[in-house]
């Protein structure tokens, strides 16, 4: 009863106080806005001349951190996104340039930056990496900057980029799906014409959610900004939230796009090599005869025999915990499960990153990703040294690498697929490249969905123009040295017409 007497006193007060509540909203609002106004402004763009090693030859470039201002309609600054640019001087005006994007939402640019096509790079997010690892910035050999300049852009809420609206204004302005688009685009816009660049040849990356965004960022520039865009990577992309679906979908499609990553996940614990030949066998399962036991259910346990025997198979989890479970294995089941006898967790970027779990007793899990936690600490550090020591950018504020704020606050709208704007804007584009790059042991975005995307498409996005790609790891492949050579190798083709 005490419960219910407080919350009926809380009725009454309110019902005595309603406008003096009203007021104080008002004024904390106006607060709020007075507060984004008097924010010092940033700094003005600074450059600093670098070099570094690629592919086996000394690449000279110029580093420039600056922001782009993001006005309403009515001219009025709302926001202010910032950059950071690798380009290099003396090339000719034609020159590609790529602009890249990583997700969340909520996450800087920094891990496509400081992790895959950087000019320079820091460990993280291979085995054996840790937080407390020195932050140090070394040559990247994987780098794309020897054939495309290079514009990382942090979206507002992430990096150093802030909204100047109050809270509400923000979310509406910012974190929604359709806004996130116009105002990137503008900020990509505004960027080609200040650096006199709308002639060279454009490129968008995009990594998770960025993957999310770079189809539609495409197809809204062609259609609404007048701007032509050449090709895109789609990195570990999140292309169809819908299909990958909740752990208990009545739909198989979920479960038969985890499978295979599962698999390739046991296999590579085994040693074998990850490719066609190993993974097409259960592929080829995943899409026949899993679906059809799946589909008769757990009331025919012909099917669900076989079907828990051959899950348990291929995923190397216990046969007795996968038929309890009537062979359909969630995602957190799995990543505990594999390595619970040494009390080892898996990440669900890559489930062969581990860490210890801290409560290995807990009948719930009760951990952060192991890989995402550890992630945050190098990035964070080498990418504001650079920024702020390196480069001399001075700017008084927090650099979120990840914003667990911008997440929560995001408005998701799943109702316009990517995939839709993806297949717009190649057939609008005849000379558009699409390179879609996946890590094998990705279960936060498995590869197998983006296949079966694939074999969707109309007969001309099929036919050499969008082109799918697996290296072994996870979510950051890239973080393995040789499956950052091997998407190096695959994308340049793109960039250079082979």
């Amino acid at each position: 009863m005490r419960l219910m007497t407080l919350s009926l006193a809380a009725v009454l007060l309110a019902s005595s106080a309603s406008v003096s509540f009203a007021d104080d909203e008002k004024q904390t609002e106006q607060t709020d806005a007075k507060e984004e106004d008097q924010l010092a402004p940033f700094p003005a763009p600074k450059s600093i001349q670098q070099s570094t090693m690629i592919a086996g030859r000394t690449v000279k470039y110029t580093a420039t951190v600056g922001s782009i201002p993001v006005r309403d309609e009515k001219g009025k600054l709302i926001g202010e996104v910032v950059y950071t640019a690798y380009t290099v001087p003396g090339a000719p005006a034609s020159r590609p340039v790529t602009f890249a994007f990583n997700g969340g939402p909520g996450a800087a640019s920094v891990y496509l930056n400081l992790g895959a096509i950087g000019p320079k790079k820091v460990a993280f997010g291979a085995r054996g990496d840790a937080p407390s690892d020195p932050a140090v910035l070394r040559d990247n050999p994987n780098s794309w900057l020897d054939f495309t300049d290079l514009v990382f852009i942090d979206p507002i809420g992430t990096g150093f980029s802030r909204s100047r609206e109050d809270k509400e204004r923000t979310k509406k302005d910012f974190y929604e799906a359709d806004a996130d688009i116009h105002y990137l685009s503008r900020v990509v816009y505004d960027w080609l014409v200040a650096n006199n660049r709308l002639t060279s040849r454009k490129y968008l990356v995009g990594e998770s959610y960025g993957g999310y965004r770079v189809p539609r960022l495409a197809y809204y520039m062609q259609t609404q900004m007048g701007v032509g865009i050449s090709g895109m990577t789609l990195v570990s992309p999140y292309l169809d939230p819908p299909a990958i679906g909740e752990d208990d979908a009545l739909s198989p499609l979920p479960w038969m796009i985890n499978l295979p990553s599962m698999a390739a996940g046991h296999f590579e614990r085994q040693g074998k090599h990850l490719d066609e030949t190993t993974m097409g066998p259960v592929e080829h399962y995943a899409r026949t005869q899993f679906v059809q036991d799946f589909l008769a259910g757990p009331g025919d346990k012909a099917a669900t025999d076989r079907l828990a025997a051959r899950v348990s198979e291929i995923t190397g989890l216990d046969a007795t915990l996968v038929r309890r479970m009537n062979g359909r294995v969630d995602i957190e089941t799995y990543l505990r499960e594999i390595r619970r006898d040494q009390g080892l967790i898996g990440s669900v970027y890559d489930s062969n990153f581990t860490a210890h779990d801290p409560f290995p007793a807990s009948a719930r899990p009760k951990y952060s990703d192991p890989l995402l936690t550890t992630l945050i600490a190098p990035t964070t550090s080498a990418m504001v040294d650079f920024i702020t020591r390196q480069v001399g950018w001075k700017v008084n504020a927090r650099y979120n690498a990840l914003s667990y704020d911008v997440n929560e606050e995001w408005s998701r709208d799943d109702s316009d697929s990517p995939v839709t704007d993806l297949r717009k804007a190649i057939a609008t584009d005849p000379r558009m490249t699409v390179d879609i790059v996946h890590g094998w042991d990705d279960l936060s975005c498995p590869y197998y969905g983006s296949s079966l995307i694939l074999r969707q498409m109309p007969d001309f996005a099929r036919a050499g123009r969008i082109k799918l790609h697996m290296y072994p790891g996870g979510h950051m492949f890239y973080a393995r040295q040789d499956s950052g050579a091997a998407m190096r190798r695959d994308v340049i083709g793109s960039y250079r017409g082979s």
